[in-house]
């Protein structure tokens, strides 16, 4: 099988869709499929090209066997509005010529990240020019999250971008996405029922599990044996709602026990730096090699995952794995009746987004409750097994890779996707079938 994937994002990015996109290509490379990738430099989530590479060249490596095409893109100071589009299309426009060269590879498929959906066309393009059936897995709903977060407000540009999104999305021989509720979101775009797939972000759970020991970031960050570690670990954007957990630690500061610790980067990252340096019971700490994960994620007693309103409705996050995996309690934010709201239940505690008091509330409650914390973590890590590893995902969709280059992309592989990502019966995760 020969497969071409065509994101923005890929390794060495660490967190978000690089981070997934480079772990799926290697591991369908690992069974025996011939994968090369189109992308850009790595620069997320610090918003800068990393050191040693170029935003302005192309350039082609080898990365974990597989031959990886960099196009050029403009990487903006503040990625808000118009700006944003604009470094949305500098990599869609600066990615054609190495995608066109590729016609006479003749992939069997062609597999488009979004974000962004931009690169759709291309995509397209030469799917069928080559042959190839077109495929289109959605990390995240990019129209949506902009107009839940007030980056497009209502009116004919937000109408615009609604009709271009469901034209790409009809126009594909498979569109996945990373959650249920997601799912049932492509279908009231248009998207046939037997097109689409759910294909859950995984992790890999043989490298990230449960510490039995103390973690070696406790020694190393001066945290004292009786404090509970609160971590927030990932990406610093608008999105996640970071000042919401900062208003949650200054409700807590006057317990000595409770140790907030936030790790990552991205655009927020001074102004997080700022407000941490006023609060005492606050640390901070740079983005952390992969190597390392297991033992950051596991130096929490809780996890948190904040999120703002419009943005708690439309994704899964990608962090949510690693946290379950690791066998710690995880405090988040999500309405009723999300798909993070259901995974979490009882295998963690939700709270209502953009509510820093409730999430003060959870976070005191468990900080006090060890065994409620054994137990959740060990709920949360139970479903991390059976629903979310490496293997169990890779095997669905090698099995729609098949299906596309034999019978056809919508014979014979509609199955029951909540069977794959872990029912919530009785709260206990179903194992896959």
């Amino acid at each position: 099988m020969k497969l071409l994937i065509y994101g923005l994002n890929y390794a060495p990015e660490l967190t978000g869709a690089g981070k997934y996109t480079a772990e799926m290509a290697e591991a369908l490379a690992a069974r025996g499929h011939a994968v090369r990738v189109v992308c850009a430099p790595p620069y997320y989530p610090a918003w800068r090209v990393a050191a040693g590479w170029s935003a302005w060249r192309y350039r082609r490596e080898m990365r974990g066997g597989i031959v990886v095409r960099r196009a050029p893109l403009w990487v903006p100071a503040h990625p808000r509005g118009a700006a944003r589009v604009a470094h949305l299309a500098s990599f869609a426009f600066s990615s054609v010529l190495p995608m066109v060269a590729q016609w006479r590879w003749r992939p069997d498929v062609v597999m488009a990240i979004a974000p962004t959906l931009l690169c759709a066309p291309v995509a397209l393009m030469l799917a069928r020019a080559s042959g190839a059936s077109a495929w289109l897995h959605v990390q995240d709903f990019e129209v949506d999250a902009a107009c839940g977060l007030g980056l497009l407000a209502p009116g004919p540009l937000a109408c615009a971008a609604h009709a271009f999104e469901g034209a790409m999305l009809r126009r594909f021989d498979v569109v996945s996405s990373i959650s249920e509720r997601m799912v049932e979101r492509l279908a009231t775009l248009g998207v046939l029922a037997t097109r689409t797939l759910c294909v859950p972000n995984w992790v890999d759970v043989r490298a990230i599990r449960p510490l039995r020991r103390p973690s070696l970031y406790r020694q190393a960050l001066g945290i004292g044996e009786g404090e509970v570690v609160v971590l927030y670990a990932g990406n610093m954007g608008a999105k996640q709602g970071l000042d919401y957990l900062i208003d949650a630690a200054a409700r807590l500061v006057a317990r000595p026990d409770v140790r907030f610790v936030f790790c990552g980067d991205g655009l927020l990252r001074d102004a997080l730096a700022r407000q941490c340096a006023q609060l005492s019971n606050c640390t901070l700490i740079g983005l952390q090699s992969a190597d390392r994960l297991r033992e950051l994620l596991g130096l929490a007693d809780i996890h948190v995952l904040p999120q703002r309103a419009g943005a708690a409705d439309l994704v899964m996050p990608s962090k949510l794995t690693g946290m379950m995996a690791s066998g710690r309690a995880i405090v988040a934010m999500a309405h009723a009746g999300t798909q993070l709201f259901e995974v979490l239940a009882g295998r963690g505690v939700v709270v209502e987004p953009e509510d820093a008091v409730a999430l003060a509330r959870a976070i005191d409650r468990l900080a006090d409750d060890a065994s409620l914390r054994a137990r959740l973590g060990a709920a949360a890590r139970r479903y991390a097994v059976h629903g979310l590893s490496l293997d169990s995902v890779m095997e669905r969709i090698e099995q729609r890779l098949y299906a596309c280059r034999g019978d056809g992309c919508e014979v014979g592989v509609r199955i029951d996707e909540r069977a794959f990502v872990g029912e919530t019966v009785g709260h206990r995760a179903r194992p896959p079938t």
